[in-house]
């Protein structure tokens, strides 16, 4: 007698989306896999920083599924979920083909959100993926090359003057790391690094998610101020519209105009149309229409549908951070796994090791265990090792030794930040 093999769908392949996919067919699941995602690369975020000072290569942060999927039972299918039928088990993607389920994941992410600003899709550079970063690259070489053979001072002003709308923590990682990149890079044509400008432009008083602790935003305004191109940030300010080369936006109840050769948009997400067109009812979202999911990682009343990532929510909330989907993902696959052997689910352990902050190109600032604070070439090192573990693929043979490193690390910085040579939470 043959016994069916189920099929789980998996749409999406972020952080969550591709780890659940790794984690079962490392662990020899015996049902079907399919991975849906419409680009044909993985993009480590984190490390896109990296990516764009030359730090790592493309093949490391931004590696391709083919390369990351090779010798697994995963399918790849290039394309984009559009719809799911939740009474009918279905996916309809945007070509037409659909994939019936047993069992269903929901991890597609989110998409960047310009908020129907005038001009800021047209003319601001998005910051999410390995493309934008390389683009990135290149606007910031271009403008840095015509700068320092510019003879006139109004458009050198202008090729130098780098602004950045959105002060959470990607605009926050991004204008430490350019800060001091921009300084090295022109420097070494010649040029003089005080000509350089940085902006990062805030709607909100306060910069980095709600969930920062304040002393992680007093130290993120301190190395902002302190790098090789100190940072101007302006918040409280709300961008009217994106123009060629130029932002307007009011602050203190004035309108200024602020020319500027490269801009770049850090400002925002929205939830995918797939997850806003789950027939769910109003009271299983969020205020920001994210699905409510359980402790198991389920969307609510649907047992055969998982759930993670930054499009969905408890409803306590965790932090939409790369250690969070990447344990949302081993909860979800081991689910997977006792469903499949008849057992029930468990809830998913999302016990956080603490914070990570990139806070110029080679500084970090690492809240350990959300107690203990560490912060400047140590936790620049912290980061980058507890990166390298989480890496799908070894990194020049690192991440056999990170795992086990970034442990030793992480107890060690707690253990000498408990006699008082870093400050416990809530601390100024």
């Amino acid at each position: 007698m043959n016994v069916p093999v189920p099929t789980t769908v998996i749409v999406g392949g972020g952080f969550t989306g591709l780890f659940t996919a790794l984690y079962l067919s490392q662990q020899r699941y015996a049902g079907r896999i399919v991975l849906i995602n419409p680009a044909d690369h993985f993009v480590f975020r984190p490390l896109l920083y990296e990516l764009l000072t030359g730090q790592m290569n493309s093949e490391q942060v931004w590696p391709s599924f083919e390369t990351l999927l090779a010798g697994s039972t995963v399918k790849f299918v290039q394309d984009s979920a559009e719809y799911v039928d939740l009474a009918d088990h279905r996916v309809e993607l945007t070509s037409g083909e659909s994939y019936r389920y047993d069992y269903l994941v929901l991890a597609p992410g989110t998409l960047i959100d310009f908020y129907h600003i005038p001009g800021a899709a047209e003319n601001a550079l998005p910051f999410r993926s390995g493309q934008d970063a390389l683009k990135l690259q290149q606007q910031l070489h271009t403008c840095l090359e015509r700068a320092s053979q510019c003879t006139d001072s109004e458009e050198r002003r202008k090729l130098l003057t780098v602004a950045i709308v959105g002060a959470g923590d990607s605009g926050v990682e991004l204008a430490a790391t350019l800060g001091d990149w921009l300084a090295e890079r022109y420097t070494a044509l010649g040029g003089n690094r005080k000509e350089i400008r940085i902006v990062l432009l805030h709607r909100n008083r306060e910069i980095l998610s709600e969930r920062t602790t304040p002393r992680l935003q007093k130290t993120a305004r301190v190395a902002l101020a302190s790098r090789a191109v100190p940072v101007e940030l302006l918040t409280a300010t709300v961008v009217n519209k994106v123009e060629p080369e130029r932002v307007e936006y009011r602050r203190d109840a004035q309108t200024v105009c602020l020319p500027a050769a490269t801009i770049i948009w850090t400002a925002g997400t929205a939830i995918p149309s797939v997850i806003k067109n789950l027939a769910i009812p109003d009271e299983n979202r969020d205020p920001c229409g994210r699905p409510y999911i359980t402790p198991t990682q389920h969307l609510i009343a649907y047992p055969e549908v998982f759930a993670g990532g930054d499009c969905v929510t408890l409803r306590k909330p965790k932090p939409a951070t790369a250690q969070v989907a990447y344990l949302q993902a081993k909860a979800i696959a081991q689910n997977l796994i006792a469903a499949s052997a008849g057992e029930g689910p468990k809830a998913a352990s999302l016990a956080l090791r603490g914070t990570l902050m990139k806070l110029g190109l080679r500084e970090a600032a690492a809240e350990i265990y959300d107690q203990y604070e560490v912060k400047g070439r140590l936790g620049h090192t912290i980061r980058q090792l507890t990166y390298l573990e989480l890496l799908p693929v070894p990194i020049h043979n690192l991440k056999n030794t990170a795992e086990w490193m970034s442990d030793e690390i992480f107890q060690g910085a707690k253990n000498t930040a408990e006699p008082g040579a870093a400050q416990k939470s809530g601390g100024a």
